[in-house]
């Protein structure tokens, strides 16, 4: 039988950025759906990151790699809730 629990995840990363870069990288994060800025400073960005899987947020983190400016997107702290209802 499969599982049917639903979990939520919630990750945060690092993202560097290239001198000169950070206005159109933190423009391009905002519009990124599931993650949200919490910091930014000495060309780097704090964001939290929230989906409903591991694959979720690794495919955000990969996206904010891809853009134009970042140096490197790097993950690190991931917590997982499973979701109040579901049963194992």
């Amino acid at each position: 039988m499969p599982d049917a629990r639903r979990y939520h995840h919630i990750s945060s990363a690092v993202i560097s950025v290239i001198p000169g870069r950070m206005d159109f990288v933190l423009e391009s994060v905002a519009r990124t759906e599931g993650v949200e800025i919490r910091g930014q400073g000495n060309n780097r960005i704090v964001v939290v990151m929230e989906g409903g899987s591991a694959g979720e947020l690794g495919a955000a983190l990969t996206t904010l790699g891809a853009l134009e400016g970042v140096v490197a997107a790097n993950m690190v702290f991931e917590h997982i809730e499973e979701l109040e209802g579901t049963e194992p």
